[in-house]
């Protein structure tokens, strides 16, 4: 009887043990090429950082006044701030991005700093357009943490793998205000068996999560001088103030009617072209157009055409010319009117315009 509950005991420990694993480390990507740096070291000639020092023995007497005193002033700091220094976010919909009091070229090397130390390769880097995008990855984390990976995992882990990647853009953008703001998009891919054979795998896009973009903000604030706790706070206390978006149409010609102001509008339809596959290859705030480009997801393995990629007309168009266009933003008052022209600005009225400014309703949405 006792080597039974001896037995039991085990069994739930491992069991716990596998939990716990799985949900303190939720995200934790890997590259194939990655090599991850160390762990930074404070050198010795340096002062060590501050630590808690909520145990640390206080010399001297200390009176019961003192410590109410103390306990009224931990009491006003705020526990859900939307602002930590001078870092803030800011929401609207299921769309979330930083707004940052540095300038863009002071934020460009910690920003890249970051992706690389999460384990990504950076695909794309060009800082005269303010956007970064690392290549495709995989989350290890959604790999079953069993009793055998636990084991012998560590010793094999190449065998384990999941049918998902995953890549992800940040864009850095400077406001009326001199601030800079940086927006992470996500994009996913999913490995999925082909209809004519069983042995036989095809990458095929799968939806965007904001809920993973809003985890990287939170570690980016943290990169960025805030607590774990208070990027924590920030992410939960964050407005989630809605906007409507409609299709419509004016002089026949498809566009999405958003019911916010240019600014906002600037901000979620940008979101919205990293996120459903388009390149910006350039922008202009003050004309309101963004100058984008189609390029099909690149994998490392044979894929079947998405959604764009039948659109435009497979997977790896010769002519880029025909995956050009201009997506533009017309404030009118207190709503912004967004439509689709081709590569010369002249307006787009076509079925390819129709699908463009559905996809981004649909995502503002």
């Amino acid at each position: 009887m006792k080597s039974i509950i001896q037995l039991t005991a085990l069994v739930t420990a491992l069991a716990l043990a596998g939990c716990s694993a799985l949900e303190s480390d939720k995200v934790d990507y890997r590259n194939s090429s990655t090599v991850r740096a160390p762990s930074l070291v404070v050198p010795p000639d340096l002062t060590q950082l501050s630590k808690d020092t909520r145990y640390t023995v206080v010399d001297g007497a200390v009176s019961a006044s003192g410590y109410k005193v103390g306990q009224v002033a931990a009491a006003k700091v705020p526990v859900a701030a939307t602002e930590v220094g001078d870092v803030r976010i800011e929401r609207s919909g299921n769309q979330r991005w930083l707004v940052v009091k540095r300038s863009a070229d002071k934020l460009w090397d910690p920003v890249k700093d970051f992706w690389l130390e999460s384990g990504f390769l950076l695909a794309m880097d060009q800082n005269n357009l303010g956007i970064m995008e690392t290549d495709w990855a995989e989350n290890r984390a959604k790999i079953p943490q069993d009793i055998i990976r636990n084991s012998i995992g560590k010793l094999l882990d190449s065998l384990y793998s999941t049918a998902e990647r995953d890549k992800f853009r940040t864009r850095l953008e400077t406001n009326a205000a001199g601030e800079t703001e940086i927006f992470i998009s996500h994009r996913g891919v999913i490995e999925v068996y082909t209809k004519e054979r069983s042995d036989e795998t095809v990458w095929q896009p799968r939806a965007s999560d904001p809920e993973l973009e809003a985890e990287f903000l939170r570690r980016l604030m943290v990169k960025l001088g805030s607590t774990p706790e208070q990027a924590k706070a920030m992410v939960a206390s964050a407005g989630a103030a809605k906007s409507v978006a409609s299709l419509g149409t004016v002089d026949g010609r498809p566009v999405v009617q958003i019911a916010e102001g240019f600014d906002r509008a600037w901000r979620r339809v940008g979101l919205a072209l990293d996120r459903t596959g388009f390149t910006v290859e350039d922008r202009d705030r003050k004309q309101g157009i963004y100058f984008v480009r189609y390029v099909a997801a690149d994998t490392g393995a044979n894929s079947e055409p998405g959604f764009f990629g039948k659109l435009f007309g497979g997977s790896s168009p010769k002519s880029t010319e025909a995956t050009t266009f201009r997506i533009a933003l017309k404030s009118q008052g207190e709503s912004t009117v967004v439509s689709v022209l081709d590569s010369k600005g002249a307006p787009e009225a076509s079925a390819s315009a129709q699908r463009i400014t559905k996809v981004i309703a649909d995502d503002i949405k």
